[in-house]
């Protein structure tokens, strides 16, 4: 019935949380390496860029037009942001412009995750109900069952005393002078046999 305590390292909390900016922040470094790469006004870098941003919002689009898959498409979005960024970043001449699309993809980031984050925390806060629920109703049960079983053993324990007290004291009256089974027959009682069998 009583399960460990499990304490979560900080890490696993702050993991998830900085995972948006840890993506953006990525995608703009490796943008500026393309930079420094040769990828500055080169129209071809950019061309590439371009397409396989393109294709990326077009799976999107098709993954939430025809499949309905929400996964896939915003998979497919975010590579589409990610790629678009990591142009600019290798295109660009200065860092102002990829600094200011950084900032932005990273809020519009955390901005989506916010409401999974959301989503998480309730159906995490709706299964701990349900299970405190489950485990106070099986507790109640316990606990009824334990009275229950209580009051019958001591209903079977004052039997039991009583029914020796009883043996007792007809053993007693049985050895009294004067004891008449024959009173106790007629009076509707039943018979003791007070014969002994040596």
């Amino acid at each position: 019935m009583n399960e460990p305590i499990l304490a979560r390292h900080w890490l696993a909390h702050v993991t998830p949380k900085a995972a948006p900016a840890v993506a953006t922040s990525t995608v703009l470094i490796l943008g500026r390496i393309w930079n420094a790469n040769g990828a500055e006004h080169s129209t071809g870098n950019a061309a590439l860029i371009v397409v396989l941003a393109a294709g990326a919002a077009a799976a999107g689009t098709c993954a939430a037009g025809r499949l309905g898959d929400s996964v896939i498409a915003g998979t497919g979005f975010a590579a589409s942001g990610g790629l678009a960024l990591a142009g600019v970043a290798g295109y660009a001449d200065g860092l102002s412009l990829p600094l200011l699309l950084w900032a932005l993809a990273t809020a519009v980031a955390y901005g989506l995750a916010a409401r999974y984050w959301r989503t998480d925390r309730r159906d995490t806060t709706a299964h701990e109900r349900r299970t405190t629920e489950r485990r106070e109703d099986h507790a109640h049960i316990e606990r009824v069952e334990a009275l229950r079983a209580g009051a019958q053993i001591e209903v079977a324990r004052s039997g039991a005393a009583y029914a020796e007290q009883l043996a007792t004291a007809l053993i007693t009256r049985a050895a009294l002078p004067g004891f008449d089974p024959k009173a106790l027959t007629n009076a509707g009682l039943p018979v003791i046999d007070t014969t002994k069998e040596d």
